[in-house]
């Protein structure tokens, strides 16, 4: 066991601390949009966990790497679309630990008098100083705060259970409240408005698969399950509860600090105040999450060239201190220019978080249509995945529908964002522009031709089989890469019959590609490697020629093949 590697307690505290924390506020969402069908609403969103349980877990075993909806997306489509959903996931950890740290700073300003900008930059200093720290070392202060929040939601129960037996009649009060509701805009916008508004209590669910590397094997599906059971069982309680507490005026009043209000009512000022700390701790959690994910995230795409390289560097305790720094301060600067005023944000989390699971969707169906034969250890439904993906999209056209501003916010944000990353994917392109276009023999220009050189030295790895592919893979390495230098590997394996025949056509086959005028500005070079396919060679292939195994393309794993593709070190699948 890797002493480096998180268990299934510490994994599910972090995703866990994130997606529940949701209880503090997705409650008073629901209520105020569907009134006493508020239970239905966040019990059927407990529905669509079960569905993307099975969607993330297909595709995340399969392909056990960092990266998330960017990850199944990389290996399924092109590195544009996978930048696009990388792009999204960095945004929704940007909102969520934002809007987390000030909303915990503001409920612990419920019982004390606290300055709240400047608090929630200290809240986020400390969880970067954290994360810096080690992730084992905030994986415990994430159990810690896990285990107390469902210490907290269980008293909450109890004591909110006992009140609504003594106290019966504010159920039916609210439920009166309802009809009158429903009267004015009809039972189903109703429900599709609590429905939309409410998905955002799965908001963290897809975190757990931006750091699956850091899991120990077998963990990642465990922490779905947990997750989706907290959920279900909380959420639509919780909801049932306050409804039987308070009347839906209060509840609409106080709704970000429902659960406060609440539990004054059922246990009193010191319960309120157990309540309070836990809310604040929870909440902090969820922005030790952000910062957890996005780490594991960016440096999945800085190895993959989607950002520079420069984010990766690890230091002593295994963190990646560049990616905390640059996103403390991302978050730092979008907290201080909404001036705490949350609302553009929150119309950013909601659309790029669900737009985050709905790619998901996607990148699962693109998986099995282009990867057909890739070596899975669970299958889940097509047809139930383009259900899960139906429910997120109907949240996301739901959330744009109820504030169109919610839009406006995401784009403001979003464009500027996707143009630096695609600038960066094409740096290759723009700078042989200006080489182009500058006067020969000026310094500019040869300023320009020294960085278009740095730009393309990059080297990568074929494994080649089949001669019938190789115009494919490298149409797919010159769309997506900036390296000009191919190394194309063709193993001898002594077992396999056609071996011979395929390296001749090989032989034959790559000096003509130069020669017909295609990839002409690619540098070839064919090579054969002793041994069969598989985890030993790639790692010789690798150490041999000194490229990381992000940068060795291969076909895909299939059904035959003795290892699964967490043995090959995090190698790119692109046939």
């Amino acid at each position: 066991m890797n002493k480096h590697k998180l268990g299934e307690v510490a994994s599910t505290s972090i995703c866990g601390n994130d997606i529940m924390s949701s209880v503090l506020y997705v409650s008073g969402i629901a209520i105020g949009a569907a009134g006493i069908y508020a239970p239905i609403i966040l019990l059927a969103i407990g529905g669509v966990l079960l569905l993307y349980r099975g969607v993330y877990r297909e595709v995340v075993e399969s392909l056990p790497v960092n990266g998330g909806t960017y990850n199944a997306l990389l290996n399924g489509t092109s590195k544009n679309i996978a930048a696009t959903a990388g792009v999204l996931t960095i945004l929704s950890y940007v909102a969520t630990s934002v809007i987390s740290g000030k909303t915990a700073v503001e409920y612990l300003g419920t019982i004390i008098n606290i300055p709240i900008i400047p608090v929630t930059i200290a809240v986020l200093i400390f969880f970067a100083a954290l994360v810096i720290s080690g992730v084992k070392d905030s994986a415990k202060i994430a159990i810690g705060i896990f285990f107390l929040h469902l210490t907290t939601l269980v008293a909450f129960v109890v004591l909110g259970s006992y009140y609504l037996y003594t106290h019966p009649n504010q159920f039916h009060i609210n439920f009166a409240h309802t009809r009158v509701l429903v009267q004015d805009y009809t039972l189903m916008i109703v429900l599709f408005l609590g429905f939309a508004s409410s998905l955002l209590g799965v908001s963290g669910f897809e975190s757990s698969a931006d750091f699956v590397e850091e899991q120990e094997k077998g963990v990642f599906k465990k922490t779905l399950t947990n997750m989706l059971l907290g959920v279900v069982i909380f959420n639509p309680l919780v909801a049932l509860l306050c409804l039987g507490i308070s009347d839906m005026s209060e509840i609409a009043k106080f709704s970000n600090f429902l659960l406060a209000g609440e539990a004054k009512i059922v246990g009193g000022a010191i319960f309120q105040y157990i309540v309070v700390i836990d809310a604040f701790l929870v909440l902090c959690g969820a922005v030790l999450t952000g910062f957890i994910g996005v780490s594991g995230l960016i440096n999945r795409m800085s190895q993959d060239e989607v950002l520079p390289i420069w984010f990766a560097k690890r230091n002593a305790k295994r963190s990646y201190p560049r990616i905390v720094i640059t996103f403390l301060l991302l978050c730092i600067s979008i907290l201080l220019s909404t001036g705490g005023n949350l609302k553009a944000l929150a119309g950013v989390y909601a659309i790029s978080f669900l737009s985050v699971m709905s790619m998901f969707a996607i990148g699962n169906l693109i998986l099995k249509i282009t990867r057909p034969d890739l070596r899975r250890l669970y299958s889940f439904p097509m047809l139930l995945v383009i259900l899960a993906f139906a429910t997120t999209f109907t949240g996301l056209i739901g959330n744009i529908m109820m504030d169109l501003n919610n839009l406006l916010f995401f784009a403001f944000y979003f464009f500027p964002v996707i143009l630096i990353v695609r600038a960066y994917i094409y740096r290759d392109y723009i700078v042989s522009f200006f080489y182009n276009h500058t006067a020969p023999d000026t310094l500019l220009h040869k300023l320009f031709r020294v960085v278009f050189r740095n730009v393309v030295r990059g080297t990568y790895i074929l494994f080649i089989h089949r001669a019938d592919r190789l115009f494919n893979t490298l149409k797919y390495i010159n769309a997506n890469e900036a390296g000009r230098h191919v190394i194309i590997l063709h193993c001898k394996d002594e077992t396999d019959e056609v071996n011979d025949i395929v390296w001749h056509d090989l032989k034959t086959l790559v000096p003509l590609i130069p020669k017909a005028g295609v990839f002409q500005h690619l540098r070839l070079d064919l090579h054969q490697i002793e041994g069969p396919f598989g985890p030993e060679v790639i790692h010789k292939a690798s150490v041999k020629y000194d490229i990381p195994t992000n940068r060795i393309f291969i076909g895909t794993i299939h059904e035959n093949h003795k290892f699964m593709y967490e043995d090959l070190g995090g190698v790119r699948i692109i046939v």
